[in-house]
């Protein structure tokens, strides 16, 4: 019979490698399409026109009013209800996705807000369009602004993937559960999950003072 080294030494690899090959890539797509998301809702809500403004608050406030949790089901148990089945995984990302467009669509509007009038003015006075403007000036400063709040939803992104593994979305603690039910050694087993997960966290918030860092040059002084 192992002893509880044995069994937290032997079970660190496959946990580590499902962070890696499940938690991190699901993690990633998800905010990815879900920043996607976040600046066309941002760019709505400050659209002058209030049919397109008043859609992106309908959806900021139904992703903010309702737990991700729900979400998540609705996607992966409601859908095929109506004929529409859609495989594990994707569901996760679907889910992830839209949550996070809700949440960081208004960090990226309050970032865009907070570039002074000014800069926009410059971008006109040297033949700049609004879009390019926009994409030239505006954002890379609105970027700098806005990585430490959206650093703070990656890493809450990371720790709620755990939430796939009940859709059965293999990922980290999921790969946790499976060893836990096996050895039938659930507080080691969930202490070494939680372990991994601040690992990550740790390494992410260390990125994210590197990026704050390296944007600080697109910040007008």
């Amino acid at each position: 019979m192992r002893t509880d080294s044995e069994l937290f030494w032997d079970s660190l690899g496959p946990i580590v490698l499902g962070g890696i090959t499940g938690t991190i890539p699901l993690a990633v797509v998800s905010f990815v399409i879900g920043l996607a998301i976040a600046l066309g809702i941002a760019l709505m809500r400050l659209s002058k026109v209030r049919v397109v403004s008043a859609i992106a608050r309908f959806y900021i406030s139904v992703i903010r009013g309702t737990p991700l949790l729900v979400q998540l089901f609705v996607i992966f148990y409601g859908l095929p209800s109506i004929g529409i089945v859609v495989p594990a995984w994707p569901c996760a990302v679907i889910a992830f996705s839209m949550n996070v467009g809700g949440y960081a669509a208004e960090v990226i509007r309050a970032a865009i807000l907070s570039v002074p009038r000014g800069q926009w003015e410059a971008g006109y006075m040297v033949g700049m369009s609004s879009s390019t403007t926009l994409r030239r000036i505006i954002l890379p400063q609105a970027a700098r602004v806005s990585v430490p709040p959206l650093s703070n939803t990656f890493i809450s992104l990371v720790k709620d993937s755990s939430l796939a593994s009940l859709i059965t979305v293999t990922e980290l603690f999921r790969v946790a559960q499976q060893v836990a039910a096996f050895s039938q050694e659930f507080m080691l087993l969930y202490l070494e999950a939680a372990l991994v997960y601040w690992v990550i966290c740790l390494v992410l918030s260390t990125a994210q003072g590197r990026i704050e860092t390296r944007l600080d040059r697109y910040v007008a002084h």
